[in-house]
């Protein structure tokens, strides 16, 4: 019996969707690579662009040594409900490896720019009726910026922070030594003044290495409430949250929300950082790293409520 019940989810996993379109974007400095999950059915469809988190993700919401198929899992869960999703792989990561650029040339702002190409190219499409685009984490802020450079008939946000940067690093790192916190506080002080730092304690480089300093001090450029209040009065927003996110808390999407008048704010109970169910301290670390533990249906069910129906 459980195989005859495994055999028939797989059947109807398959009917439910259409085959994934392999894409490219050339942004005139390397080629980017996709995945666009397509719905079943007659288009023209909605086709939101979602964008990754920090770091090297890539279009399946997967780091090294950290696979948890979080964004494959959502893109195929909107496919199966009628949204096609356009995943991809941003520069220098996965299939967009190519692409790359040093470390210390990258800026938060060609990262926009990137997003920014593949909603252009979301519009030059038959097959698209309307766009919109779906931020996760550090994403959201790259979503934000993009859609205020190309518009969008509908943005969402997804385990965002709703402050600076600079101020969520402090506060990730308020349970640190003092020691380690009196130097990052003093290198964030200078980075926002527009200075390099050189002398990084060794256990602060995978944050403030000088290769990574010009990253930073674009990002801290913006302000998620700031840049959210600021998008077109006309594009509907979904702000959606897991109340056991640990790594953003809680109160950054209600900042987010309470900045934009009209944003839709759900919270999604037992939810985490990755979409994932997860109480204890052991299920949160199963969620980044298993990718068969499922993204919540409740996340999925919102978001295909909010960009059907808007």
């Amino acid at each position: 019996m459980r195989a005859f019940f495994s055999l028939a989810v797989l059947c109807a996993a398959l009917q439910a969707g259409a085959a994934p379109e392999h894409v490219s974007l050339n942004t005139g400095a390397g080629r980017l690579q996709g995945i666009r999950d397509l719905p079943e059915g007659k288009p023209p469809f909605t086709c939101a662009l979602i964008i990754a988190g920090s770091g090297p993700t890539d279009r399946d919401g997967n780091q090294p040594g950290l696979r948890n198929d979080s964004l494959k899992q959502l893109g195929e869960g909107l496919a199966r409900r009628g949204v096609c999703a356009l995943r991809y792989d941003k520069r220098g990561v996965g299939g967009s490896a190519a692409a790359g650029i040093p470390e210390v040339e990258l800026s938060l702002d060609v990262l926009v720019e990137d997003a920014a190409m593949w909603l252009r190219w979301l519009r030059r499409n038959s097959r698209v009726q309307r766009v919109a685009v779906i931020g996760h984490s550090e994403g959201a802020l790259i979503a934000l910026l993009a859609a205020k450079l190309e518009g969008v008939e509908a943005l969402v946000t997804i385990s965002a922070a709703g402050r600076p940067v600079d101020a969520v690093i402090r506060d990730q790192l308020r349970t640190a030594p003092e020691a380690l916190r009196l130097r990052s506080d003093a290198i964030l002080r200078e980075l926002s003044a527009g200075r390099k730092v050189e002398d990084v304690p060794d256990d602060l480089k995978m944050l403030f290495r000088p290769s990574v300093q010009p990253y930073l001090q674009s990002w801290m450029k913006y302000d998620p409430a700031a840049e959210i209040a600021a998008l077109e009065p006309v594009v509907p927003v979904l702000v959606l949250h897991g109340t056991a996110d640990i790594q953003v808390p809680v109160e950054d999407a209600q900042r987010l929300a309470a900045a934009r008048p009209g944003a839709r704010l759900r919270l999604i109970p037992e939810m985490n950082h990755v979409l994932k169910r997860a109480l204890s301290l052991e299920e949160q670390r199963a969620a980044y790293t298993d990718p068969a533990i499922p993204i919540e249906p409740r996340a999925v069910d919102a978001l295909v409520e909010f960009l059907l129906k808007p």
